[in-house]
């Protein structure tokens, strides 16, 4: 078993295979032995899930190519302790396709997944429904969770949107509302319910300074994970929406080679 107080995400793909068990702790602060030891005995079924993506290596981070950039040693002063700091200059092109939309879409396999976690139960989802098949400003998407276990815990679900390709450049899928059931005790059901507004299908034209739902035929996704998709549906949006329209500012100084998901 392997307990893992850190900050931020590690490599984990050369080893996790040796220990029983992974437990991410994070960092839980004055009370966190006492979490981990209801955790690790069984007193309370761990729920959480992963809020950021593990790759399995550097390379398959989206801005490793970028990252730390161009530096400027002519410019090198002196620190704190009297440590040198050499100024830099990174540029993103990452667009769009920040953490699960890269690897999603550009199917990249990560060591773990956004939105992945265990249980000590399991849970079977069914009984998708959507309140209409055509987008009319509001959509209504509700599905019922199962405990199919043996031991009473909680699961978050989490609905996914992919868009049709458009005007505006989309990932595979995105991430819009999440929720975590109460305690289910095994065999025990529980309805969940999501909305859906324009502003949930929209993104910014960068050309037309404005929020921009396309027209087309989107899909529903109701996950586990981001890559462990349990159900989905399909609704249309007749028309173009335009959900708001802004003013262009500050805009980058130089130009950015944005990833484009083709």
């Amino acid at each position: 078993m392997v307990v893992l107080n850190i900050g931020g995400v590690i490599e984990v793909a050369s080893w996790r295979d040796i220990p029983d068990a992974i437990l991410l702790a994070w960092q839980p602060g004055l009370e966190g032995g006492n979490a981990i030891a209801d955790l690790l005995s069984g007193k309370i079924n761990p729920s959480g899930k992963l809020a950021v993506t593990f790759p399995e290596k550097y390379d398959d981070v989206p801005s490793a190519k970028n990252f730390p950039g161009k530096e400027f040693p002519e410019q090198a002063s002196s620190g704190m302790f009297g440590m040198k700091q050499i100024p830099a200059e990174v540029t993103y092109d990452d667009g769009v396709y920040v953490g699960y939309r890269y690897y999603n879409t550009y199917k990249v396999k990560p060591a773990y997944e956004f939105g992945y976690g265990l249980s000590y139960t399991n849970f079977s989802y069914s009984n998708l429904k959507l309140s209409a098949s055509k987008f009319n400003g509001n959509l209504a998407v509700s599905f019922v969770i199962t405990n199919s276990g043996k031991v009473a815990g909680k699961q978050v679900a989490q609905l996914y949107i992919s868009a049709p390709s458009g005007s505006l450049d989309k990932p595979a899928e995105e991430l819009k509302n999440f929720a975590k059931t109460g305690l289910l005790k095994p065999g025990q059901s529980m309805t969940l319910q999501f909305n859906i507004k324009a502003s949930d299908l929209a993104s910014f034209d960068t050309k037309r300074a404005s929020w921009i739902s396309d027209a087309g035929k989107y899909m529903v996704k109701i996950g586990a994970s981001s890559e462990n998709i349990k159900l989905s549906a399909a609704f249309s949006v007749p028309k173009e929406i335009v959900v708001e329209k802004d003013h262009n500012v500050l805009a980058p100084q130089v130009e950015i080679n944005e990833f484009t998901g083709k």
